[in-house]
């Protein structure tokens, strides 16, 4: 797993699989006045097998889809 690490403590808004985070970026008008805005990835709170226990994560929904973490029941 890429657990982002800062102090010993995970980070909120980043995937635990993938480590996908925030993402800076231009809004753009008509009259291409730029101001600046951010996008976050689509995170969900789902409990994984880590090991023989289980662990509530924030992973991303390509991660799930893809079939990269495997769901504890």
């Amino acid at each position: 797993m890429a657990d982002q690490l800062v102090g010993g403590v995970v980070m909120a808004k980043v995937c635990a699989i993938c480590g996908k985070g925030r993402q800076t970026g231009y809004k753009t008008s008509r009259s291409h006045i730029r101001t600046k805005r951010s996008w976050l990835p689509n995170l969900q709170k789902v409990k994984i097998v880590v090991g023989k226990s289980s662990k509530r994560v924030l992973v991303c929904t390509r991660c799930l889809r893809s079939g990269k973490v495997q769901r504890a029941l």
